[in-house]
């Protein structure tokens, strides 16, 4: 098939949705399909190349979430979908509606994925608890984007329940974003910084709804406060109060974006993993950190698919709670051998998210859509 993934932002790898499209597109072309993309930036041979958008006032906190938007372009779009046999629209934003009226235009199948929680926009402006502004921006994705496609792609059950509560009439189908299968168990020296400390790790945007600053206040009622060094992962917005935040720990943080090399390299060092986001579609880096053997610590968020990764209630803590973090925190550094042991646990449970796996149920969709678009036409 010839496949065209349409999405704000592809060059890079700053943020999840970034990550995925360009694991995907690695993937199906392995398995023998033709892929390219439209999105920002320069075009070239498997790229549709779109302007930038600059969004008025908001752009400085658009760019500190390590994202973009791209400018419609009628008759570029035109070009890209006629190219296709199936398009897959990755953004809601004005470029994947755009993909989607052209594809209907041109009787060209389509399908659509949700990867944008509402609540990862409006927790940078502390309204990410804000019920109506939620349903409201769930209302404002239906109607401008998702209306238009039959399938849509959810990376988990959590977020199709939340589509058909907001009355989504598409074929949901849940499929992970998987993980590669070079990511596997395996631990390396630690470097002499971490030597003898308690390494504990969390990777994610510095943005309000990962809730970093639950894992940090954990830290500092830990027994264990002045043998814990904390490495958190990423870039974003709340860096600076982060940096304040951290200041008074025992041991220095660390916070740095990471290259997927050098997340593995750190996986493979640290002793525990947490994941406090109130807020999540899947959390891809969690599913990374355990497939490495690396035991997690999860937010028990009803907003969030992470809490299906726990195996036990060991693994899970109540939202903000940094008192219950810190004591499960604890319990772990205090049982080393049970620890161990269920680190090849984890990693044996990733098997079920393996990337080939989930790549096959995508084009499968594909083809169903495919099916469906012919039958209607």
């Amino acid at each position: 098939m010839n496949i065209l993934l349409v999405l704000d932002q592809f060059d890079g790898a700053t943020n999840g949705n970034t990550n995925s499209a360009r694991r995907l597109m690695n993937e199906l072309t392995q398995i023998g399909h033709c892929v390219r993309v439209a999105a920002q930036g320069e075009s070239r041979e498997d790229k549709y190349g779109f302007p930038i958008y600059h969004l008025p006032l908001f752009d400085p906190l658009v760019r500190q979430q390590g994202f973009v938007f791209a400018k419609r372009d009628a008759e570029k779009m035109a070009q890209a979908v006629a190219w296709a046999d199936i398009v897959h629209v990755m953004m809601p934003f004005a470029l994947g509606r755009s993909a989607a009226l052209e594809a209907k235009k041109q009787g060209k199948p389509c399908t659509g994925a949700f990867h944008i929680q509402p609540e990862n926009i409006w927790y940078s402006v502390h309204l990410g608890t804000c019920m109506p502004v939620i349903n409201l921006t769930y209302a404002a994705f239906r109607e401008y984007m998702f209306k238009h496609v039959h399938y849509i792609h959810c990376p988990s059950n959590m977020i199709k329940l939340q589509l058909e509560k907001h009355h989504y009439k598409g074929e949901c189908r849940v499929i992970s974003n998987g993980i590669e299968s070079d990511v596997r168990y395996h631990k390396c020296p630690k470097d002499p910084a971490y030597e003898k400390k308690i390494l504990i790790v969390m990777c994610g945007r510095y943005s309000g709804e990962k809730r970093q600053d639950v894992l940090i206040d954990a830290v500092k009622k830990s027994k264990y406060k002045n043998d814990i060094v904390l490495y958190l992962a990423g870039q974003g917005p709340l860096k600076t109060a982060y940096e304040k935040q951290c200041a008074d720990l025992p041991n220095k943080a660390v916070m740095k974006f990471l290259s997927k090399a050098e997340l593995m390299r750190l996986f493979g060092q640290a002793d525990l993993y947490v994941h406090a986001s109130d807020a999540e579609i899947e959390a891809l880096s969690c599913m990374e950190a355990f497939a490495s053997g690396l035991v997690p610590i999860i937010a028990n968020s009803e907003r969030s698919a992470t809490p299906q990764f726990a195996l036990d209630d060991r693994s899970l803590f109540t939202p903000g709670s940094s008192t219950e973090l810190a004591q499960k925190i604890d319990w772990w550094i205090e049982h080393p051998e049970e620890r161990k042991r269920m680190e090849h646990v984890y990693a044996a449970e990733a098997d079920k998210y393996r990337l080939h796996d989930c790549t096959l149920q995508m084009v499968q969709m594909f083809q169903d859509e495919i099916k469906r678009n012919a039958a209607a036409s």
